[in-house]
């Protein structure tokens, strides 16, 4: 069973999640402001490292242009401060262990891997606008070169 994605125009679907700090983050606490929402599986793993120091390098460049990042996984805060150390983030990342925020983005479900069919996160990205309404809704983006296909969708590249 799939989740109703999201398309541009609908209402982003509010959520208060701890940072890797364990510090409350909620996403209308960005509201008159665009905000780049990723979802992704696991905290330093190769995929998932590439893509969160994509964001950090493109960071000046989303900021300038009056975006703010936010990644969010299934990972327990202590993971996530672990990885924000380890790759240098400058963003906050955070942790969705009960999975509400994956399942309102239907960025959790069905992902077939090598012909094994199992329930798991759906690497994903959403720009939210000021209004708090889907700009943009990208499923099952690569790992590599999705921060630079992003940023060209974005007009700033």
């Amino acid at each position: 069973m799939t989740e109703q994605r999201l398309s541009p125009g609908d209402k982003a679907p509010d959520f208060t999640l701890p940072d890797s700090e364990g510090n409350d983050v909620k996403l209308s606490d960005f509201r008159g402001k665009s905000v780049v929402v990723y979802f992704y599986p696991n905290a330093g793993t190769p995929g998932c490292t590439k893509q969160a120091c994509d964001f950090r390098d493109s960071l000046a460049q989303l900021n300038d242009a009056g975006y703010q990042v936010l990644g969010i996984s299934p990972d327990k805060p202590a993971k996530l401060a672990k990885f924000v150390e380890a790759e240098g983030l400058t963003f906050p990342l955070l942790s969705d262990t009960e999975k509400t925020a994956l399942k309102a983005y239907s960025a959790f479900g069905e992902k077939k891997n090598y012909g094994r069919v199992y329930e798991g996160v759906i690497r994903s990205t959403f720009v939210v606008d000021p209004e708090g309404k889907i700009a943009v809704a990208q499923y099952n983006v690569r790992a590599t070169g999705h921060v630079a296909k992003l940023l060209r969708d974005l007009s700033l590249a």
